[in-house]
């Protein structure tokens, strides 16, 4: 009983942080930090404007991924290359984009390095969009993801799929690999792990909804979750996934790009039942959040951030 208080006490504990962009123009396409106590009302850092610029590349990130190492207890930012703003228009941005991944690395949160890129090294690729990270416990290394617009011989026209590479410092890789393919074509991918399980998140981005599958080892076979409540909800892409304070299962966010709302969080008890519900009660803050990822954060970091953004 003393230990599952104590269990309970530490899942009561939890914060979290929200990196996200906010939309295809001006700086919109920067990261932004939002903070919140309880995983469903959202309070926005440095009064809404960007905590890290891009300067590099196309001089805009897109879909920022936040992660806590495993390995050496630093936090790592990835970003997709891309600044819409520019006005390269979208065709331009899939099918000869960018194929770097903008990477930041920080001890604190607070102070930040300057950012570099990882070039993915497939020169076929169109686009390296949403990349993310999660770490792989059975050979000890992060698997980095990420979609790209590939055509291949024989095909008669480009097909995004997800592709991954393994890292343990983020900068040096692995020889990119296929990852997940699909009839449609797949972008953003999330990845969560609970009880050896992985669950994977996925846009299928020909009818724009979200599916999901599941596996015990990252780099082996995965059985899809037939989920309506997922697959009843069109017109979205960036899922983020984490889980709730208190054992009360697990929060999925889904951006309604389509309407432009920004994000919607859908709760689910029981992820390998795949049954998900729009939340009762939420406050997103008061930017629309685009594409993002949520971390979750100590007490100390927690006022950290805000005793330095507000």
């Amino acid at each position: 009983m003393k230990h599952a208080k104590q269990r309970l006490e530490k899942a009561a504990e939890k914060r979290y942080l929200f990196a996200h962009f906010t939309g295809d123009a001006g700086d919109g396409e920067q990261v932004r930090f939002s903070v919140s106590e309880d995983g469903m009302h959202w309070h926005d850092l440095n009064a809404g404007r960007p905590v890290l610029c891009s300067k590099i590349g196309e001089k805009g990130v897109r879909d920022p991924f936040i992660l806590r190492s495993r390995l050496d207890g630093r936090f790592y930012l990835l970003a997709t290359d891309l600044r819409i703003a520019a006005g390269k228009g979208w065709e331009a941005a899939q099918h000869a984009g960018s194929r770097n991944m903008v990477i930041w690395e920080s001890a604190d949160l607070v102070h930040w390095s300057e950012p570099w890129f990882y070039e993915v090294p497939m020169a076929d690729a169109g686009c390296v969009w949403a990349p993310e990270a999660v770490f792989d416990p059975k050979r000890g290394v992060y698997l980095v993801f990420w979609a790209s617009c590939v055509k291949r011989e024989g095909e008669p026209e480009a097909k995004q799929r997800i592709y991954a590479s393994c890292t343990a410092d983020f900068r040096h890789f692995t020889e990119p690999r296929l990852y997940i393919e699909r009839g449609n074509h797949v972008i953003d991918t999330t990845i969560v792990e609970e009880d050896g399980v992985f669950y994977r998140f996925s846009k299928d981005e020909t009818v724009k909804n979200i599916r999901m599958d599941c596996g015990t080892d990252l780099l082996g076979d995965f059985t899809d979750i037939s989920s309506d409540s997922l697959s009843g909800i069109p017109g979205v892409e960036g899922p983020a996934a984490f889980p709730l304070p208190d054992g009360r299962g697990w929060c999925l966010l889904v951006d309604r790009f389509a309407a432009g709302l920004g994000y919607l969080p859908l709760i689910c008890r029981d992820l390998k039942g795949g049954v998900f519900t729009v939340a009762e009660d939420y406050d997103m803050g008061q930017s629309v959040k685009r594409h993002g990822s949520v971390l979750e954060l100590t007490q100390e970091e927690y006022e950290r951030l805000l005793s330095v953004w507000g």
